[in-house]
């Protein structure tokens, strides 16, 4: 493949401003998130030392293999939530290493309300489970829970994906053969008591771990017995007696060394095969995307710089370089996978639209997995377009996309608005990971769209009853909307609802990226089928 000629020039007082710009948002990002992985209250921090419990990245340490890469997953879960007070939605969840296997680690952490499940704590938990499903990665429990967080309860326990979609899904991957197994560090109530239950393998710890349906006060309160943590739930009497629980351990170190043998006896998955060679690092440094990325997220800018300090070598077959120009479509390396990337260079016209559509299929044919660069400000609307039909192309697109087979993973590497969010892999499509650069946005159209068709809408329905605004009431119409839109919008909002899986530096992508590959290759790649595409 040819390399990539970069036309930057990164002295030019436009790249360093934008530079600067980033790499300033982007240490806002890793501030935040030091402080959700890191900052306790001490109260919270003694509290579990007095009970001899690790903390949760202590765990982490003593369960992965020593100096191997743990993808953690949605680290700024519910940064925007519950006043700031659950920071990573109260769990760790992510990939990494154990006895030489691929996992999902999925952590309570007891320094965060006593490891309470909060709305978004499920529904974290339940990414993950899915992304367990989609790539067959075997599934490592730390449970340590205080179980549903009662005053929100109606927001987790009814519904199809709440608290009740976390043990479905751990069925689902018993059924599927994928193993997992339980770490019981701590107290596992109510529901969490099913998570050792559905485990393939569990391990308990004694003196802290603990599984049962209802804890001694509720048991007393509903029956009138009296019992104490040990009896109704602890290491020796489900190891020894009910077999709740398969092996006991005396220490939390010596769980963990338990669990390790455990995975270490799991078999390798059969990678499914695509083209791989040597892997090359880029040409060009990646700290240059910094200044790649412009300020203003409504400036364009050339996605083909991006491409190149992702890739092998900065190598790249770009597919029909002179049609759709503002789709870019190509081939590339990635840690030695070859891959597929689409990657937005404009809006999505017709032929943007049908190159795409295309190319996914060539993808498809060829069994070459596929990246999605986002930086989309949709279709392109007007009659002239709609007489050429953009609905249908790019309903060709959005069905190439959807009934995709190989992998698909998507970078929101800027803006992500309206239908070209669709087109282009966005969450509702099933990549099998998403993620955000730190100044991106997200919505149905930009915020000053958003606020202006909303005023737009005010001043004409009063117009038909006779009232003219002044400008000042206009403002007063625009601006609450445009800030709610901005705050909705931002990377900081979208990671806090985990509508992905989480923020990435830039400059972390490509490794970012060839994990989430690596993991993805667990599952056969079936053979490609299609709905119907209008012509």
């Amino acid at each position: 493949m040819k390399r990539m000629q970069t036309q930057l020039n990164t002295r030019s007082a436009e790249f360093q401003a934008n530079a600067e710009h980033n790499k300033r948002i982007a240490a806002e990002f890793r501030e935040r998130q030091r402080a959700a992985r890191f900052d306790r209250p001490e109260r919270d921090v003694e509290r579990l030392r007095k009970q001899n419990k690790l903390l949760v990245r202590e765990r982490l340490e003593r369960l992965l293999d020593p100096g191997t890469p743990f993808l953690e997953l949605s680290t700024l879960a519910a940064n925007m939530e519950y006043g700031g007070e659950v920071p990573g939605a109260g769990v760790v969840t992510g990939i990494g290493i154990v006895a030489g296997r691929e996992v999902m680690i999925n952590a309570g952490d007891a320094s965060v309300k006593g490891g309470a499940w909060y709305p978004l704590s499920v529904k974290k938990t339940i990414r993950a489970l899915d992304i367990a499903i989609e790539n067959r990665l075997p599934v490592v429990h730390l449970c340590d829970s205080a179980g549903g967080f009662l005053p929100l309860q109606a927001e987790l326990f009814a519904d199809r994906y709440y608290a009740g979609r976390i043990f479905r899904n751990q069925s689902i991957l018993s059924k599927m053969g994928v193993q997992q197994v339980a770490v019981v560090c701590g107290h596992c109530t109510a529901g969490g008591a099913y998570v050792p239950g559905l485990s393939d393998y569990n391990v308990i710890v004694r003196g802290t771990g603990a599984i049962f349906l209802a804890g001694p006060p509720l048991v007393k309160a509903a029956t009138g017995e009296e019992v104490t943590v040990e009896e109704l739930g602890g290491c020796d009497m489900h190891t020894s007696k009910s077999g709740t629980a398969d092996y006991p351990a005396s220490s939390e170190d010596e769980a963990f060394a338990i669990a390790r043998d455990i995975v270490g006896q799991f078999k390798r998955p059969q990678k499914a095969q695509v083209e791989w060679q040597e892997p090359e690092a880029p040409l060009y440094p990646a700290e240059d995307l910094y200044g790649i990325i412009p300020k203003d997220i409504k400036q364009q800018f050339d996605i083909r710089e991006v491409i190149a300090r992702l890739v092998d070598g900065s190598r790249f077959h770009e597919y029909q370089p002179n049609y759709g120009k503002t789709l870019i479509c190509g081939y590339a390396h990635l840690w030695g996978y070859k891959i597929g990337i689409l990657a937005n260079n404009g809006v999505l016209f017709n032929d943007s639209a049908l190159k795409g559509a295309h190319f996914i299929e060539l993808c498809n044919q060829n069994r070459t997995p596929l990246l999605f660069l986002q930086n989309i400000t949709g279709f392109m609307v007007g009659r002239e377009y709609e007489q050429r039909g953009i609905t249908k192309d790019g309903a060709k697109m959005i069905m190439a996309v959807s009934c995709s087979e190989v992998p698909k993973f998507t970078v929101i590497v800027n803006g992500s608005f309206g239908a070209g969010n669709y087109g282009m892999s966005g969450r509702a499509f099933d990549p099998r990971f998403l993620f955000m650069w730190p100044q991106s946005q997200i919505s149905v159209m930009g915020a000053e769209q958003a606020a202006n068709t909303l005023a737009d809408v005010k001043i004409r329905q009063l117009a038909r009853h006779g009232k003219q605004l002044t400008p000042e009431e206009v403002a007063a119409i625009r601006e609450p909307v445009l800030t709610d839109v901005k705050r909705q919008s931002s990377a900081l909002y979208s990671t806090s609802e985990v509508w992905d899986d989480g923020i990435l530096d830039p400059v972390d992508t490509r490794n970012a990226l060839g994990i989430a590959i690596s993991a993805a290759l667990n599952t056969p790649i079936e053979e490609p089928r299609y709905g119907v595409f209008r012509m």
